[in-house]
């Protein structure tokens, strides 16, 4: 009895670790689907830059790292500001919800014998959707232009940067 119920605070405890979405870290994607940033040159000046939140990331999370991977581009290229051509969101989330899954077991013991088959759905536990935003970017120098989506390269890695 109290291996059961030592067995049954493990589970619970797996449980409950899996459910704690991981934390979002400020770096490069380790692949195309990975968590992090990501970024892809489309000409001098013009960048399309991609930040993948962990499952149950926030969403201002996302959005301020994809902006903070931005600057941080405009600023290597010798660039003041960057003004914001286009923008998307996606949920990257892949795995097409819940699964059904069956077994069968069997068992003697002393005489006795027992067959069990089960049946069970699982669902997923992770914390929420996995966010990505998408920027394309467009790079310039000197005084920004008046622009609601321009934004002063220093001035974002000094405000985002802190929080991470």
């Amino acid at each position: 009895m109290i291996k059961q119920a030592l067995l049954a605070v493990a589970v619970c405890a797996a449980l409950t670790a899996c459910a704690t979405p991981a934390p979002t870290l400020f770096a490069p994607a380790a692949g195309p689907q990975g968590v992090g940033f990501s970024e892809y040159r489309i000409e001098p000046g013009r960048y399309r830059v991609t930040f993948r939140g962990g499952r149950g990331a926030p969403p201002a999370q996302v959005a301020d790292y994809a902006l903070l991977r931005a600057a941080d581009l405009t600023l290597a290229d010798g660039y003041d500001w960057f003004r914001i051509s286009q923008r998307s969101w996606q949920d990257t989330q892949r795995d097409g919800g819940s699964r059904v899954s069956l077994g069968l077991g069997g068992s003697s013991h002393g005489g006795h014998s027992g067959v069990g088959l089960g049946i069970s759905k699982s669902f997923e536990l992770g914390g929420g959707p996995a966010l990505a935003q998408s920027l394309e970017v467009v790079m310039g120098k000197g005084e920004p232009p008046p622009n609601v989506d321009v934004y002063v390269a220093r001035e974002v890695r000094r405000n985002i940067a802190p929080r991470i």
